[in-house]
């Protein structure tokens, strides 16, 4: 949650999380796989009850003073941050459409779903997805060639856009994506020629760990 609202305040447009499913099928947001990198936990986050991970300390590895950081719950974050989101669906184990339904549904009791991007690199969680709701946004995650592969899911699933990782953000690929009704937005640039480049392609945006760097060389939205 500091980070989210580091990002609220230094002027991001939108923030992106990924979330995953507790023992008892709360989704939380927590990056990796297994809990042991960051916070006090151990394994997978599937194998605890909400109430066991919020016990946990999610912020002392970063550094002392975040020390007694939680491991937010998807609904918290949407009610703490006012930003779009971009919601990464990343199931562990056969939960992709479990966990698809049960965000959707924290996304829709929030009454965020204008607001939010979901993406996953699991093609079942994106169908399923698409499945359960018409009118949720969506932007496909691909991280290689050949990126026409992408295109053509993203096209099959409805997307709005295509997240991209920046060694495959050709000019080519942005304009093919663009010819297909996909905005590109490109992860995860924190360079300054990086971002120009990207720019230059034609890029609807980018995925960072450092807001503050690009945020007074673009426009306000």
């Amino acid at each position: 949650m500091a980070a989210f609202r580091r990002a609220l305040e230094v002027g991001a447009h939108m923030i992106e999380l990924d979330v995953q499913l507790t023992r008892d099928d709360a989704v939380v947001v927590l990056h990796d796989d297994t809990l042991e990198r960051t916070t006090t936990g151990l394994g997978p986050i599937g194998a605890l009850t909400l109430a066991r991970v919020r016990e946990l300390d999610a912020g002392s590895w970063f550094g002392p003073a975040f020390r007694d950081e939680r491991v937010p719950t998807l609904d918290e974050v949407l009610a703490a941050i006012p930003l779009p989101v971009n919601v990464e669906l990343k199931p562990v184990g056969p939960v992709a459409a479990p966990l698809a339904a049960r965000a959707l549904a924290v996304v829709e009791a929030a009454g965020a779903l204008e607001r939010v991007v979901f993406s996953s690199f699991d093609g079942a969680a994106i169908e399923a997805l698409r499945a359960a709701s018409r009118d949720a946004l969506v932007g496909v995650l691909w991280s290689s060639d050949p990126v026409p592969m992408g295109i053509a899911f993203g096209r099959r699933v409805g997307a709005r856009a295509l997240h991209l990782r920046k060694d495959v953000a050709t000019a080519a690929a942005i304009s093919a994506a663009a010819d297909a009704g996909l905005e590109t937005r490109v992860w995860t640039v924190n360079a300054q020629d990086e971002f120009a480049r990207l720019g230059a392609a034609g890029a609807a945006g980018i995925f960072t760990d450092y807001p503050e760097r690009f945020l007074q060389t673009v426009p306000t939205r």
